[in-house]
């Protein structure tokens, strides 16, 4: 009968020594696998491969397919900051803009526009004068009433692009300059990606990783406001005021301290 060989046992890596054959394993295995660490990509709309030019252009689409979405935040002009709190749909908005010296409410609903304020906002600033009186003497039975607009009145145009879907979208989320991916983080709790323009200087778009590829956030460029955007395709009700809400002033409006 034959001997039985000694086996010598290995020596002990230790934890230590386990801990780093396994980084060492991982890291040559991390260009193919992701059984290492999680998969950043997992349970996403997969966006997030793609590179930042084709992220932006999906983007875009979703926001062109969209039926309604809530956009908030500031937005900053060389007319001063305003806030926007508006929500959003083809066939009409609502919602509020707010100004450093005023906030006004708009309803469209079609072509029909109602705007909102407090009398201080239809005085106009130069106040003086049977015109400036007369004014101020309107201002007093249009505040916080629903007036309606007339179409042919100047300031027409001016409230309703604050109402109107596509073009306050298409204006507002203008990237300026190269596109490159950034960091993927969260907006609301939604996983998004970054796509910044001109290294961040020309906007920064935070894309969500999570079902439509819908913008979630949008820092515009040289400071210019940061907007936020969600609910989208969420529909809401749009109806006329009371009645007794209502005051259809009928020709050209008073000047405003808007105007």
């Amino acid at each position: 009968m034959r001997g039985r060989v000694p086996v010598t046992p290995l020596p002990s890596a230790g934890r230590a020594g386990r801990a780093a054959l396994a980084a060492v394993l991982c890291a040559g295995l991390a260009v193919g696998l992701t059984a290492c660490g999680e998969d950043p990509d997992a349970g996403t709309n997969g966006i997030g491969k793609l590179g930042a030019e084709e992220i932006e252009e999906k983007a875009r689409a979703a926001v062109d397919g969209a039926d309604a979405v809530r956009l908030s935040g500031s937005l900053v002009s060389k007319d001063g900051t305003y806030k926007l709190n508006m929500r959003l749909k083809q066939e009409g908005a609502s919602g509020s803009v707010t100004s450093k010296d005023n906030t006004f409410e708009l309803l469209r609903i079609g072509d029909a526009l109602f705007l909102k304020a407090d009398a201080g906002f239809w005085i106009g600033a130069d106040g003086d004068g049977e015109e400036g009186k007369a004014d101020a003497e309107a201002a007093k039975k249009l505040g916080d009433k629903y007036v309606k607009v007339p179409q042919n009145d100047p300031s027409y145009k001016r409230f309703r692009v604050f109402t109107e879907m596509d073009v306050l979208l298409d204006g507002l989320l203008g990237m300026q300059g190269e596109l490159s991916k950034g960091d993927r983080t969260q907006v609301g709790g939604v996983k998004t990606v970054k796509v910044l323009a001109d290294e961040g200087s020309g906007g920064v778009l935070d894309v969500s990783l999570i079902g439509e590829p819908y913008p979630l956030q949008f820092a515009r460029a040289a400071g210019a406001g940061v907007l936020l955007l969600g609910e989208w395709d969420k529909d809401f009700p749009l109806a006329e005021p009371a009645e007794d809400d209502i005051l259809d002033y009928g020709g050209q409006l008073p000047t405003s301290s808007g105007d």
